[in-house]
């Protein structure tokens, strides 16, 4: 069957050239190279050519074995091979051209093929120039090139970040000093660092975090200027007064209420806030050498005293938060594990306040915008109320944001009037009148993963999502 005969043709010709690939990687001495010309119109006839009429002597070298052979085709047709190094053939439709690299002229059935020894720089020389040739051909060149960033409109793209899958981002910073250079923290001992306002990240090693064999869980970075600090789980604090540079390990104690979740770089030198996860507030303003307790009642102790004021579900309390939030002036929003209740903190306070849900569906995050706070429940409920009346859930007002019943996850205030929520699905809103009216950003509808945290400083606002997915901003706020 001639039908047949072209496939095994084709099968021949396309291993044979991934073992020339193969063997010019390796610095092999010798290739063969079947070229049926039946099949180069279906692939790539002048690269097939281009080979197939390839002097000899660029394949070969100098101590290339000469004879004469004469064979026959299953059609009839001959191929003649002399030792003058051309090759002629008589056409025909399933004519095959036999060209032996290391031997112009073909062997006779009965003979065996003299190779010689040829010298090392010969056999690199050659397979520098097959190499080179291949090269030539996209056919047979591999893609090695890492993937670029993809625009996905005028003002989002995706950046293509150096990860393992799997990897979960969950913080990032920016020096004070350039704008330009921040890192990136996740689980899996993950630090990232970009030069260009995070367009590209490089991979980088904490030494320091590599002493007890653990695989850390980066769960915060913050810097004031060159000065940066990093908490994770298990509990782990490293500092940087080089701008990331490097990072020297601090020890923390076993008797630590709770696992580090968030870190805030103070202003002056050696000044910084600690949060764990279980409420606990401890400030430093020499390096991490003494820590000043700021919460002087763990949350426990404040909810069995006030069980009996009405406070929804603070009986079910299991001892952590889920989601802890910061503002600029040092207050705390903290939502419960189960997401039954939230608490609040000002800077001055002894104690966390415990304050019911302004909703029956459970709460997911809380943060703040200006002068208001922002509260979000599962099915895609946004509220907002003034930051000084939490106690009165009468004064949280649910926003119109048509988020479709998925989960807003972050809402986060980049300017003065704009302010930006991302949620399940690669949801993504903005508001350019403070959070009272949104629009859906529709160029994230096709991203395959939950955007759940927003962070903007230096000019430079990136959105995290799940499956390794890093969103930036390439647009104005004006």
């Amino acid at each position: 069957d001639t039908r047949d005969s072209k496939a095994y043709h084709t099968s021949i010709v396309r291993i044979a050239w991934s073992l020339v690939v193969r063997l010019c990687l390796i610095g092999s001495d010798s290739f063969f190279i079947l070229h049926s010309r039946a099949c180069c119109s279906r692939i790539d006839r002048p690269i097939f050519d281009g080979f197939a009429m390839m002097p000899c002597q660029i394949l070969g070298g100098p101590r290339a074995a000469l004879s004469t052979r004469r064979s026959t085709v299953s059609n009839g047709s001959t191929v003649s091979t002399g030792s003058t190094g051309s090759t002629r053939s008589t056409r025909s439709t399933r004519s095959v051209t036999v060209v032996a690299t290391h031997a112009q002229a073909g062997q006779s059935e009965r003979s065996e093929l003299a190779l010689g020894q040829a010298k090392r720089r010969d056999v690199l020389k050659h397979a520098t120039l097959l190499g080179a040739a291949a090269a030539g051909s996209t056919l047979f060149t591999p893609t090695l090139s890492a993937k670029a960033n993809r625009l996905l409109s005028s003002d989002w793209e995706i950046i293509n970040v150096p990860v393992d899958e799997g990897v979960v981002f969950l913080d990032v910073a920016f020096t004070g000093t350039d704008p330009l250079h921040g890192f990136l923290v996740g689980t899996r001992q993950t630090l990232l660092e970009t030069f260009d306002g995070g367009r590209t990240w490089e991979s980088r090693s904490v030494a320091a975090a590599t002493d007890e064999g653990f695989n850390f869980r980066f769960n915060s970075i913050d810097f004031n200027g060159d000065e940066g600090w990093i908490v994770g789980k298990p509990s782990i604090l490293l500092h940087s007064t080089d701008g990331g540079k490097n990072w020297e390990r601090i020890p923390l104690s076993a008797k630590l209420p709770g696992v580090p979740q968030l870190v805030k770089a103070l202003d002056g030198p050696g000044a910084a806030e600690m949060t764990t996860d279980q409420g606990a507030i401890y400030v430093t303003s020499n390096a991490a050498l003494n820590w000043t307790a700021a919460v002087q009642e763990t949350v426990d102790a404040t909810l069995n005293r006030v069980v009996s004021s009405g406070i929804s579900g603070a009986s079910y309390y299991e001892g952590s938060f889920s989601t802890i939030q910061r503002s600029d002036a040092g207050e705390y929003l903290a939502v419960s594990a189960r997401g039954n209740f939230f608490m609040s903190f000002q800077p001055g306070d002894t104690y966390w306040h415990p304050h019911n849900r302004p909703a029956p569906r459970r709460l997911q995050n809380m943060g703040f915008i200006g002068d208001n706070v922002w509260l979000t429940c599962k099915g895609g409920d946004l509220y907002t109320a003034p930051v000084e009346q939490l106690d009165n859930v009468d004064a949280f007002k649910q926003v119109k944001i048509n988020s479709r019943g998925y989960g807003i996850l972050d809402v986060k205030a980049v300017t003065k009037d704009v302010v930006i929520a991302c949620g399940g699905g690669g949801s993504l809103w903005m508001s350019r009148d403070g959070g009272k009216t949104w629009k859906r950003e529709k160029a994230a509808d096709d991203i395959a993963a939950n955007l759940y945290e927003i962070t903007s400083s230096g000019g430079n606002t990136l959105i995290m999502g799940n499956d390794g997915v890093l969103l930036r901003y390439t647009g104005t706020f004006a």
